[in-house]
């Protein structure tokens, strides 16, 4: 929308234009598609702004006429009269025009599935392992933590190959899995994982989860998130993940 566009449009529905410069604009309508569509978007806002302002932001818009006072402040009556109305209004149309994007913004928040990508910022992990170089381990830790899931995973691979029962690096190589793309291998380790009475168990559950979420098998992904129990330091998200779901 062009500038000059913008303040013909405030001119004609503040009803500024004179008989003939209406007649001009008017028939602009009826030949100009794109003129008239932007016509129709600035009055839709204009409407919206009238009709759903709320008490609380009467504070903004009395703040922004002081604004307008002392801006247009020695200008001649008739000049600032009519300038300090569009000043006006165009603080009111960008408080409007905001408005509609963020809530734009919420609606598609609120009504949009959830996304793998929404829940994978994954803690950063310290490994401890008897039998294996420190080398390895820093390796590993720095490729996880950095996000090189592929040479993550391959390092974890070495570290079970010395200890093959270690179910913390089990787990952390189930993410790597996950995020590579290798979910079929992945759900196989976090469902034995999850079975378990260790500290992992739980957090097996919601890997596994988040796995079922990135194939986008919704069902499989809420009913595993509900075997999470109510102690389980990651309940209260897997609840209000199962219920964005349902």
């Amino acid at each position: 929308m062009e500038d000059q566009d913008y303040i013909l449009f405030d001119d004609y529905i503040t009803g500024e234009l004179s008989k003939e410069e209406r007649l001009i604009f008017e028939n602009r309508l009826k030949s100009d598609s794109t003129f008239k569509k932007n016509f129709d978007t600035f009055k839709e806002l204009s409407s919206f702004l009238e009709n759903r302002f709320e008490p609380e932001t009467n504070a903004f818009m009395d703040n922004l006429e002081n604004i307008s006072n002392a801006h247009f402040d020695g200008m001649e009556e008739g000049t600032e009269k009519r300038q300090k109305n569009r000043f006006f209004r165009y603080g009111q149309f960008a408080m409007a025009a905001s408005i509609v994007i963020l809530l734009g913004v919420f609606i598609f928040n609120q009504f949009s599935d959830p996304a793998y990508g929404d829940y994978n910022n994954h803690e950063t992990i310290s490994l401890t392992v008897r039998g294996v170089e420190d080398s390895v381990l820093k390796d590993a830790e720095k490729a996880f933590n950095s996000k090189n899931f592929t040479q993550a995973e391959m390092l974890f691979n070495k570290i079970l190959s010395n200890d093959p029962s270690n179910l913390e690096v089990e787990l952390y190589k189930s993410i790597a899995l996950i995020e590579t793309g290798q979910v079929g291998e992945a759900d196989e380790l976090l469902r034995g994982l999850s079975e378990t009475n260790s500290a992992y168990g739980n957090k097996a559950k919601w890997y596994w989860a988040m796995s079922k979420l990135k194939q986008k098998e919704f069902e499989e992904c809420v009913k595993i998130l509900k075997t999470i129990p109510k102690e389980a330091k990651d309940y209260k998200r897997a609840e209000k993940l199962w219920k964005k779901l349902q």
